[in-house]
């Protein structure tokens, strides 16, 4: 008797085609998993406690209903001045027009990266509905955060997207 030997398996195109496409199904409904994880358990929103936040929730939507009824048209600019200081002027007219007065602020330019570099800047009053501050910031990206105040009561509250040059 002779040993007889086995012949080795064919590695056919139909064979190759399967494991490719097994390969790449495999990873797709792994990234598919990773994906639907990532995006169910961020909200989008960014709180040191997600906790007192969800507290706070009732009183922040009161706030801006309250803002909303004023009907108050809020101008904000940010510029820099020869000094290289980042500047703020808030104009503020109630409905009818009139210059708001009584008012106190502050702005925060927030860095949208890390709070380390966020500038905060008290507002002063210049004359009736204006308001000015300002601050060493450097140039790029920032959330401008302008809170204006009657007492202890803040009273307006924006937030939008700038870019100081």
């Amino acid at each position: 008797m002779t040993p007889t030997a086995k012949k080795p398996r064919e590695l056919t195109g139909r064979a190759v085609l399967f494991w490719i496409l097994g390969f790449f199904g495999l990873v797709f409904a792994v990234n598919g998993v990773l994906v639907q994880a990532a995006t169910s358990t961020f909200g989008g929103l960014e709180t040191s406690s997600s906790y007192k936040a969800g507290l706070k929730f009732k009183e922040e939507m009161d706030s801006a209903e309250r803002q909303t009824a004023l009907h108050w048209k809020v101008d904000g600019k940010l510029t820099r001045d020869k000094a290289g200081e980042a500047v703020i002027d808030v104009t503020v007219h109630d409905d009818k027009g009139a210059p708001v007065t009584g008012l106190s602020g502050t702005a925060r330019l927030a860095h949208p990266a890390t709070s380390r570099l966020d500038h905060d800047v008290t507002l002063s009053a210049l004359g009736a509905g204006a308001l000015h501050g300002a601050t060493a910031a450097p140039a790029g990206q920032w959330e401008l955060i302008i809170d204006l105040n009657r007492g202890d009561d803040r009273v307006f509250r924006s937030r939008s997207r700038v870019t100081l040059k």
